[in-house]
């Protein structure tokens, strides 16, 4: 039985002050809109991850 990676703390990660990637920009607007939320443009890699993990819970998007 394969046991899942555990993922990294995105605070942990060490591009994680860096600008958030275009997908990460996509996605987090593309949820921002469902919820009725505004997002910051100028999030870090770390920021757009939290904010994309709580609005898809947020959304029922969440796994």
């Amino acid at each position: 039985m394969v046991q899942p990676t555990p993922e990294k703390d995105p605070e942990e990660w060490t591009t994680g002050d860096e600008p958030m990637t275009g997908p990460q920009e996509s996605y987090v607007h593309t949820l921002a809109q469902e919820a009725g939320e505004e997002v910051p443009d100028d999030l870090t890699k770390a920021q757009a991850s939290q904010l994309i993990d709580e609005l898809q819970q947020r959304t029922g998007r969440g796994a």
